[in-house]
């Protein structure tokens, strides 16, 4: 188990590379899990919105969604086989309609009404179970809420989807999206706990990169060298790490590691969403190998400068486009030689998913909001192939904001 005084120990070994320019913070290790008011907070919230929206009843089915409202953490959703449904009536706690190998797991949590069916059932997976729960709960002609908007999506077959459909012919199907998404924005206190803690263990991981990454390794070993420091600086997970070591400069930001040596005149980023009970951090890190051209050094800056204006610019009524904006100008500020962006958004929500909305983009007008957990995330083309991405992670609160991740230092890092 991961404790304090390990904390104290990687932190003192490393605490002498000159790459931030704060010292790395040691949060004390949240508790796990969340009391049952957190969730009672949080499901009356959603029945509020329901109630406001004529809605009868929400029905859920992914699994972030489901873990926000029940606190079921589990990586069984890593399998497909089996749907999980959650209702949410106006009123009275959820009620869980779930596969039963799942029914120890979900009777730990602060959910009592658990109803369960055999799966996988290729004849009625589920189906009659969750309908004839949806006409007790609001009868024949329910008004049905469930998520429709985007980055949304039911998990469930579409053939069952059909048939729940066809079995509730009388139902209303509402588009639910804001009735949950307006409550998952803004954080309670908790859980921006988990939150600025596993931002730490992955500020801690990255500033042990110039010792544990040199010229020589193979790419997927440093990957793998990264990844596991991330697990020792406190992480339960760290599925996602991509980026690329590449000569002269990245043009691809989304992909695993190949069997490239890093080399002299390589630039490495490293991109991770390592979680903490179920709560990401997710920012990258830029650094030279070797050394670094006068383009290259260039462009870290001038994301830098970018993602300070954002920073300045955050406090509570600002919206994503704002945001965009100011970022916008300072990397494309008129002229041709600025080069291009072209990603569709310089950064997100984050919590308990490695992307949240809002979008940091030019169509999404959502003000910030005291307790809203977000990256600010610009990158673009600075020449030909080459592009710089910066991130960082941060909370919106009542004055401004706090910084989750460390911050990076202005000018590129050099490891050897």
């Amino acid at each position: 188990m991961q404790t304090r005084k390990d904390w104290e120990s990687l932190v003192s070994n490393f605490e002498h590379i000159d790459m931030h320019p704060a010292p790395l913070h040691m949060p004390d290790i949240p508790e796990r899990g969340f009391p049952e008011a957190e969730f009672q907070r949080r499901c009356k919230a959603i029945q509020q919105n329901l109630r406001n929206d004529n809605i009868d009843v929400l029905w859920l089915s992914t699994e972030a969604d489901i873990r926000y409202v029940t606190g079921f953490l589990t990586q069984f959703w890593q399998s497909p086989t089996r749907p999980w449904y959650v209702l949410i009536p106006q009123s009275g706690k959820p009620v869980a309609i779930i596969p039963a190998i799942g029914e120890q797991c979900m009777s730990r949590t602060w959910i009592d009404d658990i109803r369960t069916w055999s799966s996988p059932d290729p004849v009625d997976d589920g189906v009659s179970l969750l309908t004839d729960t949806v006409t007790e709960l609001a009868g024949k002609n329910a008004r049905v809420g469930l998520p429709m908007g985007s980055e949304t999506y039911v998990r469930s077959p579409v053939n069952d989807i059909e048939k729940i459909k066809s079995h509730l012919p009388e139902a209303n199907w509402i588009d639910a999206t804001e009735c949950i998404r307006a409550v998952r924005h803004v954080k309670s206190d908790l859980e921006i706990e988990k939150l600025r803690y596993v931002c730490s263990t992955a500020s801690l991981a990255f500033s042990r990169v110039p010792e544990i990454i040199k010229a020589g390794m193979s790419e997927a070993d440093a990957f793998r060298a990264f990844r596991i420091a991330c697990l020792e600086a406190g992480a339960d997970e760290a599925a996602y790490v991509v980026g690329a070591a590449t000569p002269g400069g990245y043009e691809d930001i989304i992909s695993p590691p190949g069997n490239h040596i890093v080399s002299n005149g390589d630039v490495l980023i490293l991109d991770t969403g390592c979680t903490f009970d179920g709560y990401f951090a997710d920012f990258d890190r830029n650094y030279a190998v070797g050394s670094v051209d006068e383009k290259t050094a260039a462009a870290h800056q001038r994301v830098w400068d970018a993602t300070e204006a954002g920073l300045e610019l955050i406090k509570p009524g600002v919206t994503c486009a704002e945001l965009c904006a100011a970022m916008q100008a300072v990397m494309l500020p008129g002229n041709a030689s600025a080069g291009s962006a072209e990603v569709g958004r310089l950064g997100h929500g984050l919590g308990i998913q490695l992307t949240e909305t809002p979008s940091i983009a030019p169509f999404d007008n959502t003000p910030m909001q005291a307790g809203m957990t977000m990256t600010l995330e610009p990158g673009y083309t600075y020449t030909e192939g080459k592009m710089m991405v910066h991130e960082e992670n941060l909370v919106v609160t009542e004055t401004g904001y706090e910084l989750l991740s460390t911050r990076a230092a202005r000018d590129i890092p050099i490891i050897g």
